[in-house]
């Protein structure tokens, strides 16, 4: 499934792994959760347990990346890498 076909049919969360400060600086996605990558790890539990397909982004899309592999190698077939803010923002307008 590609991520556009999972941006139309709505269940889906968006994991933005960018740090508090960005977010200030660049600003926000409303829909997403912000979890910054280094957190990644210590809150798996909580990611795991969404239900639907998780969209992680970051600013260019190599944070999303490592994200996106650090649950693969969990066993997750349900998470994709949206790449940066900016292609996300785009996806959803």
């Amino acid at each position: 499934m590609t991520l556009e076909e999972i941006l139309e049919n709505g269940n889906y969360h968006l994991i933005d792994v960018r740090e508090e400060m960005e977010l200030e600086m660049d600003g926000q996605i409303e829909k997403a959760q912000n979890i910054p990558l280094g957190e990644i790890e210590e809150r798996k539990q909580e990611i795991i347990n969404l239900e639907g397909p998780k969209i992680f982004f970051c600013r260019s899309g190599a944070r999303s990346g490592r994200a996106t592999q650090f649950f693969e190698n969990q066993g997750l077939t349900d998470v994709y890498n949206g790449g940066g803010f900016e292609d996300v923002k785009a996806m959803l307008a």
